[in-house]
């Protein structure tokens, strides 16, 4: 985190004051519980139930386990569950949620950390495979996934589908949220693309009620389906399930994001 005037937008977000924690340093794993969205008790459900019964008694392994919000819970239930994480930071709150104790993490990178075992399950949520930002290391994970899982074992992710539909000849940019606050200040998040490169940033800014904020921009790279169905092939899996969310709902041309599911033979 590079800070900058304290008036204005107080913070660009850059690969952490430790460089080894990537995107996600301290002060970013210090917010990432924060209640709401994709903490809330109904998002993290549906999404445990259907990894439970994915996993069908067997180990299970999540790729950026990050604190646990997922893999927490879902030890819980008796799942057996390892998670390779990159942030320090993050992983270092795991242990810190009912469960979570019973999550052996290893540090390291997704594209190419191995973890001891074979497993039933591995799993990638939450738009994580777009914080890999070439397409041979988005591959690289598929393989890594591949390697991690016994024959028949299964590999999931959870990421959006491109907002490309929303774009106007002329136009690179797609808000997500505009959220004034009642006191002042607000916040206000949107999507920059480059359709050429399959870049795009995720960008955030906040205010306070009196004037001060803080920005911070992600990137990212995007992937269709189709283009992960191939990833798969090359990595020896191929597609098993395809839904629009966690409660196994049809996959259709408006669904914003999908859930796949690729076996591995």
């Amino acid at each position: 985190m590079t800070n900058v005037a304290d008036d204005g937008l107080a913070a660009i977000l850059r690969p952490g004051d430790d460089a080894a924690d990537g995107w996600f340093p301290e002060s970013v794993a210090t917010n990432y519980d924060s209640p709401g969205g994709a903490n809330d008790p109904a998002a993290i459900t549906p999404a445990v139930d259907l990894l439970e019964d994915l996993a069908t008694g067997g180990p299970a392994l999540e790729f950026a386990v990050g604190t646990g919000r997922i893999a927490a819970p879902l030890a819980s239930r008796g799942v057996a569950v390892s998670g390779i994480e990159l942030s320090r930071a993050m992983a270092e709150r795991v242990a810190t949620k009912p469960g979570g104790d019973r999550v052996a993490v290893t540090i390291g990178d997704m594209t190419s950390t191995r973890v001891p075992g074979e497993f039933s399950l591995a799993y990638l949520v939450f738009n994580t495979i777009s914080n890999v930002t070439t397409q041979d290391g988005q591959v690289d994970v598929f393989r890594n996934a591949a390697a991690h899982l016994r024959p028949g074992g299964l590999f999931l992710i959870e990421v959006g589908v491109p907002d490309l539909r929303r774009l106007p000849p002329g136009q690179d940019t797609v808000p997500f949220t505009v959220a004034p606050s009642a006191e002042g200040g607000g916040y206000v998040g949107f999507d920059q693309y480059d359709v050429v490169t399959q870049q795009f940033s995720s960008n955030h800014v906040t205010v306070t009620p009196d004037g001060k904020g803080r920005f911070y921009r992600i990137p990212f790279r995007y992937a269709w389906p189709a283009e992960m169905d191939l990833m798969a092939r090359i990595a020896g899996m191929r597609l098993k399930h395809r839904w629009s969310d966690w409660d196994r709902s049809a996959f259709t041309a408006d669904s914003t994001k999908h859930i796949s599911v690729w076996e591995k033979p």
